[in-house]
């Protein structure tokens, strides 16, 4: 993931330059609500380290001049855990909230900040959510409070059949997913969109487990295996993927592909190693050996936490808040949340918006493939020798889908 905001940098510095801003020296509180328990805190933790990193990184050459401080709470994965953190979050000041594991917590924020944005104006809180991918959460459920940094599942779904449509050897499919929102989108519009590009594919099985509780994968593998599935798609994140993934190896599946949305995810690249090599596909908004300032920051990062940073959306947080900060002179999330809507940019994955109509980052996809570390990308995931390497790259205009937002404005 390549976080050279050049673009976006200069104009912050452009627009500093000779600036006296109101909230200089202030110090800007964000809290971070996702799990710190239970079967996906590594994948918390390692999320909670990258914005108190990222965040340290903006507070030595912060443009604003503010300091950003990180406000950590574990949700438990849970909506309800959700709404009571977010209220100890407000009641310790924070006017900003970022989340991004599980669409359910998700929406739990937007609801509970409908209300308490309309009810306590001057106290106005913006959620940049930077993971929970449920399309609805920018279409029937849009709010003016919510700006999604990551790409929802109908836009990576998009990519990801584009490319599979052209593969020859892709016949017969099996979807497993996760028992939540995000995994029935992932089915939905994997048969949706597979049937108008390559009505030929047979889907042969399509099973939905509960989300962060399947400690052992291998009767699902079982059910795969006697499918006669040559490919596999699955929305699965955290250890919902990597123990999948373990099952698959250790059953010796190896004559089927793999297709992900999170494959180098916590726990995942090591599940995977040299045994998955060539066969496992992920679709995302970046990989983690894209050129430029990327480098220092996934090296630095590595060097302090023995862990990787793929999380590209926490950076675009940082960069996104500075810039409307700077273009505001100011931090208040009213001026700020109407500083975000259409905002553009050059990112480490090309060029960006933010879609005024529905708050939902439009953005460059890449296909990469599970292979051995070297030449041109050297950075590999968790120290296993392999890598997600880049196959296709998708311009934003491929992968974007149509809202049906009718968002309501303050």
């Amino acid at each position: 993931m390549k976080f050279a905001m050049k673009a976006v940098a200069a104009t912050v510095l452009l627009a500093s330059a000779g600036a006296a801003f109101a909230q200089k020296g202030e110090t800007v509180k964000i809290a971070w609500l996702d799990p710190l328990s239970g079967l996906m805190a590594a994948v918390g933790t390692n999320q909670l380290k990258s914005f108190q990193f990222i965040s340290e990184e903006f507070n030595k050459k912060n443009a604003a001049g503010v300091k950003f401080e990180i406000i950590g709470i574990d949700n438990k994965l849970s909506p309800q855990e959700t709404t009571s953190a977010l209220r100890s979050a407000m009641d310790q000041g924070a006017r900003y909230v970022v989340q991004g594991n599980g669409s359910g917590p998700a929406l739990a924020i937007m609801d509970a900040l409908e209300k308490h944005n309309a009810r306590n104006p001057g106290k106005e809180v913006v959620y940049l959510n930077y993971a929970a991918v449920d399309p609805d959460l920018t279409n029937s459920k849009c709010s003016y409070w919510h700006f999604r940094l990551d790409a929802d599942t109908s836009m990576k779904m998009e990519a990801l059949t584009t490319f599979m449509k052209d593969m020859p050897e892709v016949k017969k499919v099996y979807l497993i997913n996760q028992n939540y929102a995000h995994g029935h989108q992932v089915s939905k519009y994997a048969k949706e969109m597979m049937a108008r590009k390559r009505p030929d594919v047979q889907f042969v099985g399509d099973d939905l487990h509960p989300l962060a509780q399947v400690r052992d994968f291998s009767p699902y593998i079982a059910k795969i295996k006697q499918s006669g599935a040559d490919s596999v798609i699955t929305g699965n994140w955290g250890s919902d993927l990597a123990l999948l993934i373990k099952a698959a190896n250790d059953a010796g599946l190896n004559n089927v592909n793999f297709y992900t949305y999170y494959g180098s995810v916590t726990g995942s690249p090591t599940a995977m190693g040299s045994a998955a090599a060539g066969r496992v596909y992920m679709v995302a908004y970046a990989h983690i050996n894209l050129p430029g300032e990327i480098n220092k920051i996934v090296v630095d990062y590595k060097k302090k936490f023995n862990d990787d940073m793929y999380t590209g959306a926490v950076y675009h947080a940082f960069s996104m808040l500075t810039e409307a900060f700077v273009k505001t002179k100011s931090t208040d999330p009213v001026k700020v949340a109407a500083a975000l809507e259409g905002m553009k940019f050059k990112s480490f994955n090309g060029e960006v918006e933010m879609r005024k109509t529905d708050h939902q980052l439009q953005q460059g996809l890449f296909i990469s493939k599970w292979e051995k570390a070297g030449g041109k990308f050297p950075l590999d995931s968790e120290s296993t020798g392999y890598t997600f390497v880049p196959v296709k790259y998708y311009e934003p205009f491929v992968a974007s889908t149509p809202t049906s937002c009718q968002m309501k404005r303050p």
